[in-house]
């Protein structure tokens, strides 16, 4: 494969993007927890007011990875940062620097905006991602633990 190009994601990539989240939850042996539809896509990426981005990249004309991101915010640095919800090579195109593309165009726009960090999470079992991850420098925050509240748990809480 040739020089990997990194563009903003289209109206047009709704379905290539949902693809890509597919092939992703596949990989993560999480396929069965997908209910966002091409059409949830569309409206999240190109509604009227957007608050979630993507970025596409292509090899030799051809799609192989997206990053899907949106800002977040520090209140220790007292600035914005980004969150990467979602980073995805198809397997066949790794290693031609698809991966490195993405994030290094979401770390220019961090230095480009004066955002804080780039952050995201990755599955502790995912060691080739992990080993990437510590190629380019990220820092792994050991002593933090994420928590989630969704589903019936999400719906208590919030009719309690």
């Amino acid at each position: 494969m040739g020089a990997v190009f990194v563009r903003p994601a289209g109206p047009a990539d709704a379905a290539l993007i949902h693809a890509f989240v597919r092939d992703l939850a596949d990989y993560e042996k999480l396929l069965h927890e997908v209910e966002a539809t091409e059409a949830d896509i569309a409206s999240a990426l190109f509604g009227e007011n957007p608050r979630v981005f993507c970025e596409i990249a292509e090899a030799d004309g051809a799609a192989v990875g997206f990053a899907l991101w949106f800002y977040s915010f520090s209140t220790f640095r007292g600035r914005h940062g980004i969150y990467l919800e979602d980073l995805f090579v198809r397997p066949q195109a790794r290693g031609v620097g698809a991966g490195k593309a993405l994030l290094r165009a979401l770390a220019k726009r961090c230095v480009e905006e004066g955002l804080g960090r780039l952050e995201w999470s990755v599955l502790d079992w995912n060691a080739p991602a992990i080993g990437f991850y510590d190629g380019l420098g990220a820092a792994a925050m050991d002593a933090w633990t994420v928590r989630r509240l969704d589903g019936k748990a999400l719906e208590a809480l919030a009719a309690s």
